[in-house]
C-alpha cells in the first residue's frame, strides 16, 4: 500500500508523508514494546548487579516498587496518547504540553537516548553471540562479526514495512519469556532451593536496603526502558485511540509481574545467601545458568545462552525502530533534514531516517571499536548509561507537560488522579530516578567509569538539551512557519484529536 500524503492546516510548510497505517494490531505493538525492554537481557543483565551491588537478596521487592512507579507515570502518560497520536511521542506530548522549546529539546534528547541505545545492544549482543558460539562451537570469532551482522540484518528488516520486524521479534520475544517462566516455574514446583522460597524478599520496605539501594532501584528501572516506545507506533496501529494506551500499561505490569517473579524464584534457587555469592562472584551469569541445569536440564543452559543472543538482536532492532521514527518525525517537519521525513512508496516505512540511523549506530560503534574498547564493559555500559540518564529527563517533563496540557485542554478529560495526582508523583519518581542515576553514576558504570567518555555522559545531555532550546529559539526568531508545526503533526491532518471515548484496559 503506498504511503499517503496529508497536508497540515498550518500554512507555509510543505506537504509530509505519512507512515503506513494500520501495520500493526494491539499484540503487535506490545510485542515491540516488550522487545525494546527485552525481558531476558535485563534479567541476567541487571539481576546479578541488582543482587551483587545493589539491593540485594531484596532485588523482587525492588522490582515491585518500580512497577508501583512506572505504573502511575503510565496513568498520565496514555492520558495524553489518547489525544496526541504521532511518529514523535516524547517530542509531540512535551511539545503540546510545555510548549515547542523545551518539546525540541526533549526531543533531540529522545533522539540521542534512542540512536546509542541501539549501538549499546550491539555490543551486549556481539558479547553474547562470542560466548554462545564459542561455548556451543569452539570457535572464537571477533566481536565485530557479531555487531556488524546485526547492523546488517536489522537494516534490511528496518527497510520493510512495521508488521515485517513487529512478527520477527514476536518470535525471539516469546522464546524469551517462555524460558524465564519455564526457569522460574521449576524453582516454585520444588519449593524453592536451599532456604525454601524465601517470601520476605518481597517485603516492599526491602526496595530500599541492601549495600546500595540507590544503584539497585536504578538497574530496575533500567529493566523496563523502551515500555514507553508503545506511542511511537500510533501511526502505523490500528485505532491508536484504543490499542496505545492498553498497550502502554499491559506492557509495564506484565514486565513488573515478570521481573518481580522471576528475580524472586531466581534467589529462591539458588538460595538468598549463595545467589549474593554468585553475583558478585567471577560467573554472575551462573545465577540464571545453575538452577537452568538443576531444575531443568542441560538443555536449558543450551537455550539460555542462544536466547541471550536473540533478545538482545530484538531488543536492537527494536530500539533502531524508535530511533528511526524520532528522525522521521524531526526530519518531516524540516528539521535537521528533509529527507529523513521520507516513507518509502510500497512499505509506507521511514527508510531514509532507518538507514540513517544504522550509519549512526555503525560510526559509535566503530569508535569504540578504533579505541579497542570491551563491547559489554565498556560499549554496552556507557551508551546505555548515556540514553538512561536522557531518557528519564524526557519521561520526567512528559509528566509535567500532562499537568500542563489538561489545564489548557480537553476539559471533559481533567481528572484529579489520572491528569494531575498520578503524573506529578511519576514526574516526582523520575526526578528520584535521576538522582540515583547521577549520584551513584561511578558505581552503575563500574570499570568503565575510567573511561574518559564516561566523564563526558552529563556533559552530553546538557549539551543536546540546550542544542535543541537554541534551535527551537532560531526557528522561532527566523522561520516562524516552521516553528509553528514544531512538535504539532500528528495524525488525522495534523489536528488533536477530539473523541473522548473511555478506554478499558482489557476490554
Amino acid at each position: 500500500m503506498p504511503a499517503v500524503e496529508q497536508h497540515t492546516p498550518v500554512q507555509g510548510p510543505p506537504p509530509v508523508q505519512r507512515l503506513r497505517a494500520g501495520s500493526v494490531g494491539l499484540v503487535g505493538v506490545i510485542f515491540m514494546a516488550l522487545a525494546t525492554a527485552a525481558p531476558i537481557t535485563a534479567m541476567t543483565g541487571n539481576l546479578p548487579v541488582i543482587v551483587g551491588g545493589g539491593s540485594g537478596v531484596h532485588a523482587p521487592a525492588g522490582f515491585l516498587f518500580v512497577t508501583l512507579v512506572l505504573t502511575v507515570f503510565t496513568v498520565g502518560y496514555v492520558a495524553m496518547a489518547r489525544h496526541i497520536t504521532t511518529a514523535g511521542a516524547f517530542y509531540g506530548f512535551v511539545s503540546h504540553g510545555l510548549g515547542r522549546v523545551v518539546g525540541m529539546a526533549s526531543g533531540l534528547l529522545a533522539v540521542l537516548a534512542y540512536v546509542v541505545f541501539e549501538a549499546s545492544i550491539v555490543g551486549i549482543f556481539a558479547y553474547f553471540g562470542q560466548q554462545a558460539v564459542e561455548a556451543q562451537f569452539g570457535l572464537d570469532l571477533p566481536w565485530q562479526v557479531f555487531a556488524l551482522l546485526m547492523l546488517a540484518v536489522t537494516a534490511v528488516l528496518s527497510y520493510f514495512d512495521l508488521e515485517v520486524a513487529s512478527k520477527v521479534l514476536g518470535v525471539f520475544l516469546v522464546g524469551e519469556v517462555v524460558m524465564l517462566v519455564l526457569l522460574a516455574g521449576s524453582v516454585l514446583v520444588h519449593g524453592g532451593g536451599p532456604d525454601g522460597l524465601h517470601p520476605s524478599s518481597l517485603d516492599p520496605t526491602g526496595a530500599f536496603a541492601g549495600v546500595n539501594a540507590g544503584v539497585g532501584l536504578f538497574f530496575c528501572f533500567w529493566s523496563w526502558i523502551g515500555f514507553e516506545s508503545t506511542a511511537m507506533y500510533g501511526e502505523e496501529s490500528r485505532n491508536p485511540q484504543r490499542i496505545i494506551p492498553r498497550a502502554t500499561l499491559l506492557a509495564v505490569v506484565v514486565l513488573g509481574v515478570l521481573y518481580t517473579f522471576v528475580s524472586w524464584m531466581v534467589l529462591a534457587g539458588n538460595g538468598p545467601d549463595q545467589a549474593v555469592r554468585t553475583a558478585t562472584g567471577n560467573g554472575p551469569l551462573d545465577l540464571f545458568l545453575v538452577p537452568a541445569q538443576q531444575y531443568l536440564g542441560h538443555w536449558a543452559v543450551t537455550a539460555f545462552q542462544w536466547l541471550m543472543v536473540t533478545s538482545a538482536f530484538a531488543c536492537g532492532m527494536a530500539f533502531h525502530q524508535c530511533a528511526a521514527r524520532y528522525l522521521y518525525a524531526i526530519g518531516r517537519e524540516g528539521f535537521l533534514h528533509p529527507a529523513l521525513g521520507r516513507t518509502h512508496h510500497r512499505h509506507g516505512s521511514p527508510y531514509v531516517a532507518s538507514f540513517t540511523q544504522t550509519g549512526i549506530a555503525l560510526a559509535v560503534v566503530a569508535g569504540f571499536w578504533a579505541t579497542g574498547q570491551d563491547p559489554y564493559v565498556s560499549l554496552y555500559t556507557l551508551t546505555a548509561i548515556l540514553g538512561t540518564l536522557a531518557l528519564l529527563v524526557v519521561q520526567t517533563l512528559c509528566s509535567f507537560s500532562v499537568i500542563a496540557y489538561f489545564r489548557t485542554h480537553h476539559p471533559e478529560s481533567r481528572h484529579w488522579f489520572r491528569t494531575l495526582t498520578a503524573p506529578l508523583l511519576g514526574g516526582l519518581g523520575m526526578l528520584a530516578a535521576i538522582v540515583l542515576l547521577v549520584v551513584n553514576l561511578d558505581t552503575a558504570a563500574g570499570a568503565a567509569s575510567k573511561i574518559f567518555f564516561f566523564k563526558l555522559i552529563p556533559w552530553i545531555v546538557a549539551a543536546v538539551f540546550l542544542g535543541g532550546v537554541a534551535l527551537a529559539l532560531y526557528m522561532r526568531a527566523r522561520h516562524p512557519q516552521k516553528y509553528e508545526v514544531m512538535g504539532r503533526l500528528v495524525v488525522e491532518n495534523a489536528q488533536e484529536r477530539e473523541d473522548d471515548e473511555p478506554v478499558a484496559v482489557g476490554a
